[in-house]
């Protein structure tokens, strides 16, 4: 594809690029293996001579052409798929951590990702620091260790709404001799490019707002291939030093800008596995093509909804980053000039019990443990999400215990007005 293409005609266009009779439509090679003619042929795959696809559980070529698209929607080098975002952030952080080593992350992160990197890693010896990110830069810097390997964050938290300085964690990421993580579901490519601002390593949910239909589990991982992983061949043995279990192979050398990618999809997605079915690859496909014009309509929809929120007198406060006077109003203007998400938070008046009793009065939002879907929909993270977490958690993410997420759908905009007013009354 020519980069001259904007995103909208990338997101039609990239990725599958039919030849004279092949399907226009991105074809499901639904096939767990592939044929080759001779044994050396098969061989110099296994030993990464060269390129091709022999197992599904590493690479499939639905996958790698939806992967393409995010690439280039994301103005990355590489990019790869995996079964969930969760998978992705897992993957984006082990694929360059090891026992002993040590990660900077963001206070207001989901909470499975915050639960990920606290709990679970932690017992597979990585050790992680919690930070405020409104924090400043000297603040930040006193976070670092001499083992810290990677800094993760989020372009727009969920669900607390923060929206993430990049320039700044990239600055102290860099400083620190590390790369920056930054998790971009919310915002999507079509609002920020978090590459451009310094981001490393960007991941996804791509069962949010790509996939846009609540139809399939996925997440992606993609590489700016800017950050120099040779410098530091103490910090990153993974990838400067022979691998023994490739033959002795160097990532950096054989590959280049593409080693991140490569080590996570021959090393990691070898080992544990999490790869996106090829069915769920081509129904993320079918969400892509229309991104732009449903992240158009959510972004819209939500600011008239915080609107009326913000003048109802039931409700106690709204979070909603386009919302000017909000906190991170600025920032987002900066970052996200044509607009943030569809996702708003708010509270009543009434504290914990009245948003209960009137999330149960909606009938056009439904309650379910989503978000990001054409569909409106609400949760309640303190019961839901975030259940795992203590009071003081709780606070520390920016999830007050009467937070009500409320994910802005495509529908007529008054229609969602009108069932938030009817159940309001009920409170």
């Amino acid at each position: 594809m020519s980069k001259n293409y904007a995103k909208e005609t990338i997101c039609v266009q990239s990725g599958w690029q039919p030849k004279k009779g092949e399907p226009r439509v991105l074809p499901i090679y639904q096939s767990t293996t592939f044929k080759y003619e001779t044994s050396e042929q098969m061989g110099k795959l296994f030993d990464l001579e060269e390129s091709g696809y022999f197992y599904t559980r590493l690479q499939n070529p639905t996958n790698d052409y939806v992967a393409q698209k995010i690439c280039e929607l994301e103005g990355g080098v590489a990019a790869m798929l995996t079964s969930s975002g969760q998978a992705a952030n897992y993957y984006a952080v082990f694929n360059i951590c090891e026992a002993g080593s040590h990660v900077v992350m963001s206070s207001t992160v989901y909470g499975g990702t915050f639960n990920l990197l606290t709990v679970t890693m932690k017992k597979m010896g990585i050790e992680c620091t919690v930070v405020d990110p409104d924090a400043s830069y000297d603040e930040l810097c006193k976070a670092f260790r001499e083992n810290t390997r990677c800094v993760l964050a989020e372009t727009i938290a969920n669900p607390a709404l923060v929206v993430l300085d990049i320039e700044k964690f990239a600055k102290v990421a860099h400083d620190h001799q590390v790369p920056l993580i930054v998790d971009n579901t919310f915002a999507t490519p079509i609002n920020c490019n978090p590459f451009e601002w310094g981001a490393d390593i960007v991941t996804h949910s791509t069962t949010k707002y790509m996939d846009g239909h609540a139809m399939s589990v996925g997440g992606a991982i993609v590489d700016s291939g800017n950050f120099d992983w040779s410098k530091y061949p103490d910090k990153f043995p993974g990838l400067c030093e022979p691998d023994d279990s490739y033959h002795g192979v160097t990532y950096v050398e054989k590959f280049g800008k593409g080693a991140y990618i490569t080590k996570a999809t021959v090393q990691l997605m070898r080992d544990l596995g999490s790869i996106q079915a090829p069915q769920n690859a081509f129904l993320l496909n079918v969400g892509l093509e229309t991104l732009p014009l449903r992240m158009e309509r959510h972004c819209s929809n939500a600011l008239a909804v915080a609107e009326f929120l913000e003048k109802h007198e039931k409700v106690a406060w709204v979070n909603f980053p386009g919302l000017p006077g909000n906190k991170y109003y600025e920032l987002a203007q900066k970052y996200m000039p044509k607009g943030t998400c569809g996702v708003i938070s708010f509270g009543l008046k009434g504290g914990r019990s009245a948003a209960e009793s009137m999330m149960d009065k909606l009938s056009l939002a439904a309650i379910v443990t989503h978000v990001a879907d054409a569909r409106t929909c609400v949760l309640h993270p303190a019961s839901h999400t975030h259940r795992q977490m203590t009071d003081e958690q709780l606070v520390e993410a920016g999830v007050a215990p009467d937070l009500i997420r409320f994910s802005v759908g495509i529908e007529n905009v008054k229609d969602i007005i009108a069932d938030l007013e009817q159940a309001l009354s009920f409170v």
